[in-house]
């Protein structure tokens, strides 16, 4: 029987973890380049690491291109420096390939580029190649763009780590997944889930988008603000799944429990009611402006102040802790119960990046 590529393979959630592993990694896990690659793809991180050269890339296929809050110029350089970000590294340099149907308006593809620009700028990224390609008309989807970044250790992850042996008596190399320990905080930088439901209500007509934009914004200058802290053992943005499919990477790599409190996860009232209307769970909805961070419980409190203090941090909070109590991710709800967070098998709102 043949089978096919399904767009939940896609999707950011159990089933593509499970097409990557299936289907793409058993074809490049093997043989040596000849080079140090101290964080390999296998790792399944958000960037890769070659010889202290970090390097990730993303393709964008988002659906409208323009969405209150953002458009796909905005998302695409604020998510692949985002990736890079998380796992310790500074952001250098930025490329971007643009595939373009054939009778694309010329207007429209101008406002794309400069709100890559704006955005490149407001991060302190350059853009500095690139490649451009134009298909037949009905060859695809209007427009699509794939960015890719390198960037070089922080100069501030050494000292953060040393925060971190004081208190656990162990170092790290870079801010990985796997990095959780018993007892460490979880920290995320704001409410979740007004990417998606922005974008989804813009293009079903719902009408919440008049009250909910999106949140895509890079994240580099708020990281770095937090490792000035130090005591930061893990980082990651919680893009396609959403909250749910991050804490999940969080616990099954570093193999210790979650435990998260309900009552402290930031959600606004309004992704809350649309959420609510729509079946949907704000934990699994994708976010393109926050992060969640892993610390040291005795660097969480002045962690938070920290993001606090940051635009891109007012909501932040304390939303758990890394347990060996528990296994996988469970949360205790407001009513008093305890439910357990699994990954979701596909994203709820496809094609939000």
């Amino acid at each position: 029987m043949v089978e096919y590529v399904r767009l939940s393979d896609g999707a950011g959630g159990e089933l593509m973890d499970h097409f990557i592993k299936d289907n793409i990694l058993k074809y490049f896990s093997g043989g040596s380049s000849g080079v140090s690659i101290p964080v390999p793809l296998s790792m399944l991180d958000d960037a890769a690491v070659v010889d202290d050269i970090v390097f990730t890339t993303d393709s964008h296929t988002v659906k409208p291109l323009f969405f209150p809050g953002g458009d796909i110029g905005s998302l695409s350089i604020a998510g692949t420096v985002n990736d890079l970000s998380v796992v310790g590294a500074k952001p250098l340099a930025l490329s971007a390939g643009f595939i373009i149907e054939e009778g694309f308006p010329l207007d429209l593809f101008e406002r794309i580029v400069r709100s890559m620009s704006e955005t490149s700028s407001n991060a302190g990224v350059l853009v500095v190649t690139g490649d451009t390609k134009v298909v037949e008309r009905g060859a695809l989807q209007g427009f699509m763009i794939n960015t890719s970044g390198v960037g070089k250790r922080h100069p501030l992850l050494d000292d953060n780590f040393k925060e971190v042996k004081r208190y656990r008596g162990c170092r790290y190399d870079w801010l990985l997944d796997g990095n959780l320990s018993d007892g460490d905080c979880i920290i995320v930088s704001g409410c979740i889930g007004d990417h998606g439901v922005a974008l989804l209500s813009y293009r079903e007509g719902y009408g919440f988008e008049t009250r909910v934009r999106s949140d895509v914004a890079p994240l580099n200058k708020l990281i770095e603000c937090i490792l000035k802290v130090g005591g930061i053992v893990s980082a990651k943005d919680p893009t396609r799944g959403g909250l749910a499919n991050a804490v999940n990477e969080f616990s099954d790599k570093s193999n210790i429990g979650i435990i998260l409190e309900e009552e402290a996860i930031p959600v606004s009232d309004d992704v809350s009611s649309a959420c609510s209307m729509l079946g949907i769970d704000p934990l699994e909805v994708g976010n393109e402006g926050k992060v969640i961070v892993g610390v040291v419980k005795e660097k969480a409190e002045e962690v938070l102040s920290t993001m606090r203090q940051h635009p891109l941090g007012r909501d932040a909070s304390i939303i758990g802790r890394a347990s060996s109590e528990v296994h996988g991710v469970v949360m205790d709800t407001i009513v008093g119960g305890r439910r357990v967070v699994r990954r979701p098998l596909g994203d709820p709102i496809p094609r939000i990046c």
